[in-house]
């Protein structure tokens, strides 16, 4: 099972938060599982530190290309697809980076580890 990680696990997992449930943890640290990390969340990490409501973020902002090289995670950019999906997903949920992300786990058959309720909505795997 391949897994694409919310914005919230992957500074969880950074920073060993232990607001990361184990099962989240041990998914991550899979070595046999293929791990994506969305072009979305580096979007939402910047922006939310632009916003003062993520000032520790500045050095993942600087090094973000090496942290997802380091950890050996697989990159996946929003294509088109993902966009269109993401705009047409049934759901009362309206936060674009979500519905941008769950797009993308339903195109390209990837669970979702995350806490958030939220990704229910949108009928894809969850772990946590």
């Amino acid at each position: 099972m391949s897994v694409l990680l919310d914005t919230h696990a992957l500074l969880w997992w950074l920073t060993a938060d232990s607001q990361l449930s184990p099962v989240a943890r041990a998914a991550i640290d899979d070595g046999d599982r293929v791990r994506y990390v969305s072009s979305v969340t580096a979007f939402e990490i910047a922006n939310k530190h632009r916003l003062g409501k993520l000032p520790i973020a500045g050095p993942v902002i600087e090094s973000f290309d090496q942290i997802i090289k380091d950890g050996n995670f697989q990159k996946l950019d929003v294509s088109t697809s993902h966009a269109l999906l993401a705009g047409k997903l049934p759901s009362t949920h309206k936060d674009p980076f979500d519905r941008l992300l769950a797009a993308q786990c339903k195109i390209e058959s990837l669970s979702m580890i995350t806490v958030d309720p939220a990704f229910n909505e949108f009928g894809i795997d969850i772990v946590w």
